[in-house]
């Protein structure tokens, strides 16, 4: 397929490291010479320096041959307007970034006059990450699939220490849970039963929801149920706005600390029933003064990634029983979280699941990005043709970095073994290691073409993409 990306910054460039695949034919552009140098040391892409929004550029690119424009320069209205373009000179489909929350009540509009088929909202799609992890009951991570019915949960190897030194083939505790990863000293894992646990390491369990949960409650490491009725959020920006927004319409008390004088203002008058207090949120006294030791649930969202880390440290010093902290290089998610803060969160990868998922043309039905990008928690829609159907599990050449975690049947989650096999319009839920998506594209995608062609031949038949 061939995919044009417009704009190199952060969520570009995670774009093209995540679509740049054998199968596509990536090019990226810029006006930012040193943007395109580093996405081309990384990534197999052709750079292509200047403004996406001239229509000399697009026309030059050939529009009528391009599968797939996603634009994500640092303005909206310059997305949306290369997005137009795109799309009269005859590209297939076209996504964009749009951020401002002036425009969130114009999104179907966008779609529907405008043409753009997909747009994404970073800070606003974090903002409902953090909002679902906040309003659990459990301060543990769990992500959801299957509408609920299939749980991943997070479990540090500290909460069952029996457990350190024995291989997973001599442990009987999980029964019908099984081990989807282990995460130790900043690698991810996909574990078999050789894999020997570590002290420090952390499992991530895979299951029905409500066996998961009930196996997880148990552990006295994880803490007791807690209901979040007091949210202490440190930075009034876009991601601040829609979490404090999403809170308050749960019924929950919001209390905004926001440096910005003018940011103040504005929250203060759009935002009805938050408590915005104008101040350093680095103050500890200020924090006191504000009860931090009180509150439920703690959302450091600053700009600052060394800002919001030791905001979320003081948060847990202070036995707040929730810390959130945004960072801005998601190589830093999995590291902050090993130092004891309950969830970091970074919206590029957050976005970039988002776009994938798009991409992937309903195919897949959930996607998440773990680990700073490492490893993938997905949830499949089997098509009829896919090749992994009437294969046993254990026949089904399955590398190391893939493990089938749990299988959706007519609404009946199926927990596999070697023996289980996997049929059209089952949903499954796989644990993958990004170096492994290829082998995730051969077992559920016809071999003519991949699961990025699906979407574009609209279910008439492979389409083959000119090379660059």
């Amino acid at each position: 397929m061939n995919i044009v990306i417009v704009g190199i910054g952060k969520l570009g460039h995670k774009l093209a490291e995540m679509l740049a695949t054998k199968d596509n034919n990536i090019k990226v552009v810029d006006v930012n010479q040193a943007a395109l140098s580093r996405v081309v040391n990384r990534v197999d892409v052709l750079a292509i320096e200047g403004n996406g929004v001239q229509v000399q550029l697009l026309e030059d690119l050939d529009m009528k041959k391009t599968d797939l424009v996603v634009a994500v320069t640092d303005s909206d209205e310059t997305n949306v307007l290369i997005c137009l373009t795109a799309k009269s000179l005859g590209c297939a489909r076209v996504a964009a970034r749009v951020r401002n929350p002036e425009y969130a009540n114009q999104i179907e509009f966008f779609k529907e006059n405008l043409g753009v088929d997909f747009i994404t909202n970073p800070e606003y799609d974090t903002a409902l990450d953090v909002a679902r992890y906040i309003l659990r009951g459990y301060t543990a991570h769990m992500e959801s699939f299957a509408s609920g019915k299939v749980g991943l949960f997070d479990v540090p190897v500290q909460a069952l220490p029996h457990l350190a030194g024995q291989k997973l083939q001599d442990v009987d505790v999980f029964g019908q849970i099984l081990v989807a990863a282990v995460y130790r000293d900043g690698q991810v894992i996909v574990p078999s039963g050789a894999t020997e646990l570590q002290e420090q390491d952390t499992l991530y369990l895979i299951g029905r929801r409500e066996t998961v949960t009930s196996f997880t409650k148990e552990l006295a490491f994880l803490g007791e149920r807690h209901t979040t009725r007091r949210v202490m959020i440190l930075g009034g920006g876009r991601a601040g706005f829609y979490l404090a927004q999403r809170l308050l319409a749960s019924g929950l008390i919001v209390k905004i600390i926001e440096q910005s004088e003018e940011r103040c203002n504005y929250l203060a008058a759009s935002l009805k029933g938050v408590l915005v207090i104008c101040g350093d949120g680095t103050d500890l006294e200020l924090l006191q003064d504000e009860n931090l030791a009180e509150m439920d649930a703690l959302v450091s969202l600053t700009g600052n990634d060394e800002e919001n880390l030791m905001l979320a440290l003081l948060g847990k010093q202070q036995g707040v029983p929730k810390v959130i902290a945004k960072v801005s290089r998601s190589n830093f998610v999995p590291i902050i979280e090993q130092l004891g803060i309950d969830r970091a969160v970074n919206p590029v990868l957050i976005s970039a699941g988002e776009i994938v998922r798009f991409v992937q043309g309903g195919q897949i039905a959930s996607l998440s990005l773990m680990f700073g990008g490492q490893a993938e928690a997905l949830e499949i829609v089997v098509r009829e043709d896919a090749p992994i159907i009437g294969k046993k599990l254990s026949e089904a050449q399955i590398p190391k970095g893939l493990i089938i975690g749990a299988i959706v049947r007519k609404g009946q989650v199926l927990i596999p073994d070697g023996s289980s096999m996997i049929e059209s319009q089952d949903r499954v839920i796989a644990f993958c290691l990004h170096s492994e998506i290829s082998s995730l594209d051969r077992l559920f995608y016809p071999k003519q073409r991949g699961w990025l062609h699906e979407l574009w031949n609209g279910g008439k038949g492979p389409r083959k993409s000119p090379s660059n």
